[in-house]
């Protein structure tokens, strides 16, 4: 079973992601004979040419995707170049497990609750520095130009990068790079950037390469932060693969193949971008310019977004509870006039069926993601690592919506061992990305000396290694069970809308503007990856306690 997990993994990989292309490129191309497309025409791509909002919504997706990209990327290395090594570093570092575990939908919720015209950021202004008795007439969620959208990429994207970061410095010897840089009177920042950012970027390029793609076609982040007319482009085909006239499925899946062509487009232009800021920081980095001045603006500089990014979500998530439990709260009182538990009283049925259906999910998908991941590592499944990277790389609406079609014609739509599966293809990425780099660095000398002992294979594998690697496990099963929990898309598409989850309601409740069913509903979906992640972290000390012999790991 462990030799054939490697194949299995890719197969897992790749499959889904090329029948649901070809679900979505043959319906471009007019053929779907289901909906009597029996020859091929360019008719769907007429129709997508033909709607006025294609070009800004185009214009959307690059801008918010490339524009939070560059963001989260300059973000996460100035926070590392000047703080790496130092208490504030470790600090930041010791947030990452909450923030990844914040799903992106809540993460959004919160920050349109604080910088919405009537939420908390106006509310601490008002009346006294802004005037304003009543929230003002500004379209600040739902911008047009999609800064709120990036905003909330940002909040998410850069804790993702940080981790992958991290990952990478264990392999590239940072520390001596740095030290040797200081000796010859480089700043820290300087320093950095001119003997460590050479070094991790390549083992970053992937990483990066999954958040540009994912933010080029985010769907429920874009619904709650995003413009609305018109749409991103992933939303807009969204809106054409649920719409009561079937013959509109023709031209979301053009909007898909495009948005394909969108993300391709883009992934060459960093590419080239990569090159040219290559061959020119080559030039810079000879020139030896130390720019000893720089350091400390640059320092203090990373520290205004690693504030900005932290008050934002404890602000934001502070925000969701509140109004969960608000009674009558006017603006422009900072606080409400009274609590209470109505809403959660009256949902409180539906939080029951829905939290445990989520719950359910991420449970079976994480675990069976973690099983396959220990298998194919087991089996020095070393060269899996590129191939999981093939779900974060193509966009969700890109094949979603073909996978769908596909699980239609074979009577899987709807089912939950479908959205299990399909829950898995993103799930099992993570889990592998958690795991690979605490499982490469295990010491392997203690297996040979378990083998020399008389043990077999499996019995240093159960009896030594995993449980060495407790607190690595249980990480990566909190990173699978929080990844399962934030899929919106794969649910909606794949369960039909008759697999519901925390998030899928959540997200619908977005157009409804009522903040206390928001509030409830938001609280519920990030307390579930939350409670895992803190039984990840609280099980291995119990375990602890008595294996103190294990403590080096």
């Amino acid at each position: 079973m462990i030799r054939a997990a490697p194949g299995l993994v890719v197969a897992l990989m790749a499959l889904p992601v090329a029948a649901g292309l070809a679900g979505a490129v043959l319906p471009a191309f007019g053929y779907f004979p289901a909906l009597g497309g029996k020859a091929f025409s360019l008719d769907p791509w007429r129709e997508l040419l033909a709607w006025l909002g294609l070009g800004a919504a185009v214009r959307l997706s690059l801008f918010t995707g490339i524009g939070a990209t560059v963001l989260s990327l300059a973000i996460t290395l100035l926070i590392v170049a000047a703080w790496q090594g130092t208490r504030s570093f470790r600090v930041v570092t010791s947030l990452l497990a909450p923030l990844l575990s914040l799903p992106h939908a809540a993460a959004a919720f919160g920050l349109a609750f604080l910088i919405a015209p009537s939420g908390w950021v106006a509310r601490a202004l008002s009346p006294w520095a802004t005037g304003w008795d009543r929230p003002p007439d500004l379209l600040i969620v739902h911008d047009q130009a999609g800064l709120a959208l990036i905003a909330g990429l940002v909040m998410k994207e850069v804790p993702f990068l940080m981790l992958m970061t991290l990952a990478a410095l264990g392999q590239t010897d940072s520390a001596r790079r740095m030290a040797v840089a200081r000796s010859l009177g480089y700043g820290r920042v300087i320093g950095w950037t001119k003997t460590v950012l050479p070094a991790i970027y390549t083992q970053l390029r992937l990483p990066v390469f999954a958040v540009l793609a994912y933010s080029m076609s985010v769907v429920d982040v874009a619904l709650i932060l995003g413009p609305t007319r018109p749409p991103t482009l992933a939303v807009q085909v969204l809106d054409w693969m649920t719409a009561p006239d079937l013959s509109l499925r023709f031209t979301a899946s053009a909007g898909a193949v495009l948005q394909l062509l969108l993300v391709l487009g883009a992934l060459a232009a960093w590419v080239l971008a990569e090159r040219l800021i290559a061959a020119r920081g080559r030039i810079w980095a000879s020139q030896g310019a130390r720019a000893p001045g720089w350091d400390r603006p640059l320092r203090a500089l990373a520290a205004l977004p690693t504030l900005a990014i932290g008050l934002g979500v404890g602000l934001g998530l502070a925000g969701l509870a509140l109004w969960s439990v608000a009674g009558l709260w006017r603006f422009p009182d900072l606080l409400p006039q009274n609590f209470g538990l109505r809403v959660w009283t009256d949902q409180s049925q539906q939080l029951w069926r829905l939290g445990g259906t989520t719950a359910t999910l991420a449970g079976l998908s994480a675990m069976i993601a973690l099983a396959l991941t220990i298998a194919a590592l087991q089996a020095g499944a070393t060269r899996a690592v590129g191939i999981i990277y093939l779900p974060l790389l193509v966009p969700q609406i890109a094949f979603l919506p073909g996978l769908s079609a596909l699980g239609l014609w074979l009577g899987l739509d709807g089912t939950l061992g479908a959205v299990l599966l399909v829950h898995l293809v993103f799930v099992l990425p993570y889990v592998m990305l958690s795991l690979s780099d605490p499982w490469q660095a295990w010491d392997s000398r203690v297996g040979l000396v378990a083998a020399t002992l008389g043990a077999a294979p499996w019995r240093v594998l159960l009896a030594v290694r995993l449980p060495m690697l407790t607190r690595a496990l249980c990480i990566a099963f909190a990173v699978g069970f929080a990844t399962s929990v934030a899929q919106y898309l794969p649910t909606l598409l794949i369960g039909a809308g008759r697999v519901g989850t925390v998030t899928t309601e959540a997200v619908a409740l977005a157009a409804s503007g009522n903040r206390r069913l928001i509030g409830v509903w938001a609280v519920v979906q990030m307390t579930l990856p939350l409670a895992v992640f803190a039984l990840a972290l609280a099980l291995p000390a119990l375990l602890a306690r008595r294996r103190r012999g294990l403590r080096v790991t």
